[in-house]
C-alpha cells in the first residue's frame, strides 16, 4: 500500500569533508560538492559564497543545513534581507510538507524582517513577496501553494536571465500539482522550463533534481533518465542527490542502478550525520527503495539484512512532518512488503503494528495482515483487519486527511478482493482489483509497492484464466517493468496458455534480472530448470 506520497560569484559547490567545528560542517562543503548556482544578491561580498551555497542546499532538499547556512548569514550580515528569505524557504519542504501554524508564524516573521531591511533590488523584493504569497495567504495549503506558484511565475517572467527564478518556478509547479491529477499538466509545464535550463546549466543541482521529480511517473520516466544519470555527479555530497536518481531507476526496473544509488545515499547520510549535519532520517526513504530493489532482483537475504539493521536503529523524528517517525514507517513497511512479495501469507497475517507507528503506518500492517489472512484461507481474521483499516480511514476523514483516507480505502478494496476470492466471489474480486488498478495507473503512484494490476493477474491465474492473466501481467509490466513476480507470473500464465515461446522469454528475463543473486526462491529455481531443459 502507498504511504508513501530548490551572486556575482559563481558557487560551484566532490572532494573530502574537512573536520571543522561541529556546528559549521556545511561550510566545509567544497566547490564541486553541491553543484553550480548563480544567485546574485545585494548582500556583502563575504555573504555571497555562503548564500549561494545555501541555495544549492535548498535545491538538493538538504533543508536542515540550508537553514543553518541562512541563519549564520543573517547573524554575520545583519543587513542581508535574502538571508531571511532563505530561512523561510528552508522551513517549507515543498514536495511533501504542509507547514504547521508555528512554522508559518516563524516564516512570516523572517519575511517581514527581510522586507524591513529594504532589499536593494526589485528582484530581491519580488522573491520575498512571492514567498509571502504562500505564508500569508488565507485558505488551505493547496491554495497557498498555488498562490506562491503564480507569484513565482511572475518572477520568472520578469527576470528572463535569472535561472534560479526558473528553477524555483518549476519546483513551485510540482509543489502545487493537484492531488490525484491524471493529466500531469504541472509536471509537463515544469519539465518544459527545466529541459531548456538543463541544456544551459548542466551542472545545476535544482534543474537535474526537479527534472527527475517532473518525470517521476511510469508514463514519463524514460524522459528522466538523462537527469537521473547526471544528478548524483552534480551534487555528490548531498544524500538526497545520491538517492533521487533511483526514482527513475525504479520506474524503469533498473535494479542494480537503483541499489547502487541508495547504498551511496545511505552511506552519505550516515557520514554527514556522524559530522553532526542534519537529515539523518533521509536514510529511511533510501532504504525503502533499496529493500524494494533487492526483492525484485532475487536478493532477499540483502533485503532481510536491511530489515534487521532498521530494527537496531533508534526511533527518530524527521523532515516528513511534525512528530513523524520514519523509523516506525520502515518497521511497518519493510516486513509487510517482504512477506507479501515472497508470498509468505502466514507470516504476513501474523504481523503486528510497529512500536511508535502512527495511523498510516498501522494501515500498512493491517493491509498486509488482511491479504495474508485471506490468502491463507482465514477469512474471519482478514475481516477483522479490514475493520481496523476502516477505523483508520474514518479517523483520517475526521482530521480532513482525505488523500490519506483514499490510500487506506484502496488498501481495504485490495484486501476485500482477496476475501471475496476466498469466498468464491471471483467476479466481485476481479471487478474491485481492476478498479483499483485503473486508478493507481492513471495517477502513476509510487513504485515501491505491489501493483494492484499484478494482484488482479495473480487472481486470474489462480482461477485458471491464463490468457486474461497474461494480458494483465503484460499491461502491468509496462508500468512496473522487471518486477520479479510480474515476470514470473507472465511466464506462468503464458506456459499455462500453451504459449511456450513467450513463457520462455519471460523466464529468461527473470533469470537475467536476478543474475548474480543467490536466491533460493522456488520460482527462480523453476525458471532456471525450464530454461536449461530447452
Amino acid at each position: 500500500m502507498k504511504r508513501t506520497a530548490l551572486l556575482f560569484a559563481v558557487v560551484s559547490v566532490f572532494g573530502v569533508f574537512a573536520l571543522a567545528d561541529e556546528s559549521h560542517h556545511h561550510e566545509d562543503l567544497t566547490a564541486e560538492q553541491l553543484g553550480t548556482v548563480h544567485f546574485p544578491v545585494s548582500c556583502t561580498a563575504s555573504s555571497q559564497r555562503a548564500l549561494g551555497r545555501g541555495v544549492a542546499l535548498l535545491h538538493s532538499f538538504w533543508y536542515e543545513e540550508a537553514e543553518k547556512e541562512f541563519v549564520e548569514i543573517a547573524k554575520d550580515d545583519p543587513a542581508c534581507a535574502m538571508a531571511h528569505w532563505g530561512v523561510a524557504m528552508s522551513l517549507w519542504h515543498q514536495l511533501w510538507d504542509r507547514p504547521n501554524a508555528a512554522t508559518i508564524k516563524r516564516s512570516m516573521a523572517e519575511l517581514k524582517k527581510a522586507q524591513s531591511l529594504h532589499p536593494a533590488t526589485d528582484r530581491e523584493r519580488d522573491y520575498i513577496t512571492a514567498l509571502r504569497a504562500f505564508y500569508q495567504n488565507k485558505g488551505d495549503h493547496d491554495k497557498r501553494a498555488k498562490a506562491y506558484s503564480q507569484a513565482m511565475e511572475g518572477v520568472y517572467q520578469r527576470y528572463a536571465d535569472d535561472r534560479e527564478a526558473a528553477a524555483f518556478y518549476a519546483l513551485s509547479l510540482l509543489a502545487s500539482e493537484p492531488d490525484g491529477d491524471t493529466t500531469f499538466v504541472n509536471r509537463k509545464k515544469a519539465a518544459a522550463v527545466l529541459e531548456t535550463l538543463f541544456k544551459e546549466e548542466p551542472n545545476h543541482p535544482g534543474v537535474a533534481h526537479y527534472l527527475i521529480h517532473s518525470y517521476d511517473k511510469p508514463q514519463l520516466a524514460e524522459l528522466g533518465l538523462p537527469a537521473a544519470r547526471s544528478y548524483a555527479k552534480i551534487a555528490p555530497a548531498a544524500p538526497h542527490a545520491l538517492h533521487m536518481p533511483s526514482h527513475i531507476f525504479a520506474r524503469l526496473g533498473l535494479w542494480q542502478d537503483d541499489i547502487d544509488s541508495n547504498l551511496a545515499s545511505i552511506a552519505a547520510t550516515r557520514k554527514t550525520a556522524a559530522m553532526h549535519m542534519g537529515g539523518e532520517g533521509h536514510q529511511f526513504h533510501a532504504m525503502d527503495f533499496l529493500v524494494y530493489a533487492y526483492l525484485q532482483s532475487g536478493r532477499e537475504a540483502d533485503a532481510q539484512r536491511v530489515i534487521e539493521e532498521v530494527k537496531a536503529l533508534p526511533p527518530m523524528k524527521d523532515m516528513y512532518g511534525e512528530g513523524y517517525d520514519p523509523h516506525a514507517y520502515a518497521l511497518s513497511k519493510f516486513p509487510a512488503l517482504y512477506a507479501l512479495e515472497l508470498h509468505h501469507w502466514t507470516a504476513a497475517a501474523a504481523l503486528t503494528p510497529a512500536p511508535g507507528a502512527d495511523s498510516g503506518d498501522k494501515a500498512i500492517t493491517y493491509w498486509a495482515r488482511a491479504i495474508g489472512a485471506a490468502r491463507s484461507g482465514n477469512v474471519a481474521e482478514a475481516r477483522l483487519d479490514i475493520a481496523e483499516l476502516e477505523s483508520i480511514r474514518q479517523n483520517m476523514l475526521k482530521k480532513k486527511k482525505s488523500s490519506w483516507a483514499q490510500v487506506v480505502e484502496d488498501a481495504q478494496k485490495e484486501a476485500a478482493a482477496w476475501v471475496a476470492h476466498a469466498e468464491g466471489k471471483d467476479e466481485e474480486a476481479v471487478k474491485a482489483l481492476h478498479a483499483v488498478a485503473e486508478a493507481e495507473e492513471s495517477t502513476g503512484d509510487e513504485p515501491e509497492d505491489i501493483p494492484a494490476r499484478e494482484m488482479l493477474a495473480d487472481l486470474l491465474l489462480e482461477t485458471k484464466h491464463p490468457d486474461q492473466a497474461l494480458a494483465e501481467y503484460e499491461t502491468d509490466l509496462k508500468f512496473n517493468p522487471n518486477r520479479f513476480n510480474g515476470l514470473y507470473g507472465a511466464a506462468s500464465a503464458a506456459e499455462m496458455a500453451g504459449k511456450n515461446e513467450k513463457a520462455g522469454t519471460y523466464y529468461a528475463q527473470l533469470v537475467k534480472v536476478c543474475a548474480g543473486s543467490n536466491s533460493d526462491r522456488p520460482e527462480l529455481g523453476r525458471a532456471k530448470a525450464l530454461l536449461a531443459r530447452n
